[in-house]
C-alpha cells in the first residue's frame, strides 16, 4: 500500500472530493480485509463474512457527514471503531436469537490481538470496555484501537497524538483492569465456584 497516497486522497476527499472515496476503495482495501479477517476469522458462523464487514464498514466512513480524516492511521482507526460497532451489533442479534452467550472471553494477548474471536467475546469486551471508558476514556480508546484494530503502539499514539509512553501506560491499565474481569467472570462461571457464600 502506498501510504502517501492514501493520505493524499484522504485530503482531497476532506477538500470536498466526492470521487476521491472511488479512488481511494481499491487503495485500502486490502488492509481493511485484513482488519475484517482477524475480527470475523473465529465466529461460529459465516453469516457476516469479512467482505460484507469491509462493505457495511466503508459505506458508513462515505456518509456526507463523515469526518475529516487526517492520515492513514486515523482513517484506519475509524474503520477499525466502525468494524467494531457493525460486530457488536451483530453478535447482539445473534446472542438475541439464540438467547445466551455471555462467557468470559481467553485471556487479551500482550500484543492486543485476541486468542479468539467469538461472539461472546466481542460482547463481554464491548461490556469491558464501557467500564474501563467510565474509569479512563483514553485507557478505553486505546484499547479499541489495539484490540480491534490491532494497531501498534506507535500508530495508537499518533492516532490518538500522545507520546508512545502514554499508550504503553494506558494499555498496561486496561489490561490489568480486564484482567480482573477475566479472572471475576471465570469465578462465577466455575463449577467449583462457592455458590452458597461460605
Amino acid at each position: 500500500m502506498d501510504t502517501g497516497e492514501v493520505t493524499h486522497l484522504l485530503h482531497q476527499i476532506g477538500q470536498g472530493d466526492a470521487d476521491a472515496w472511488q479512488r481511494l476503495l481499491p487503495v485500502v482495501y486490502d488492509e481493511l480485509r485484513d482488519i475484517a479477517r482477524r475480527r470475523v476469522g473465529g465466529f461460529a458462523d459465516a453469516t457476516l463474512g469479512s467482505t460484507a464487514l469491509v462493505h457495511e464498514a466503508y459505506m458508513r466512513l462515505v456518509q456526507p457527514d463523515a469526518r475529516a480524516y487526517k492520515d492513514r492511521h486515523h482513517f484506519f482507526a475509524v474503520a477499525t471503531l466502525a468494524m467494531r460497532q457493525i460486530l457488536v451489533d451483530y453478535a447482539r442479534r445473534k446472542t438475541a436469537e439464540k438467547r445466551g452467550g455471555g462467557q468470559p472471553p481467553e485471556q487479551l494477548q500482550e500484543d492486543g490481538v485476541a486468542r479468539t474471536d467469538r461472539i461472546e467475546e466481542i460482547l463481554f469486551i464491548d461490556r469491558a470496555l464501557e467500564r474501563v471508558r467510565a474509569i479512563d476514556e483514553r485507557a478505553a480508546r486505546v484499547t479499541e484501537l489495539r484490540y480491534f484494530g490491532g494497531l501498534t503502539i506507535e500508530e495508537t499514539a499518533d492516532v490518538l497524538g500522545v507520546d508512545p509512553r502514554t499508550v504503553k501506560r494506558d494499555w498496561r491499565k486496561a489490561r490489568a483492569f480486564l484482567s480482573v474481569m477475566f479472572e471475576e467472570s471465570d469465578a462465577e462461571a466455575s463449577p467449583d465456584g462457592d455458590s452458597d457464600g461460605r
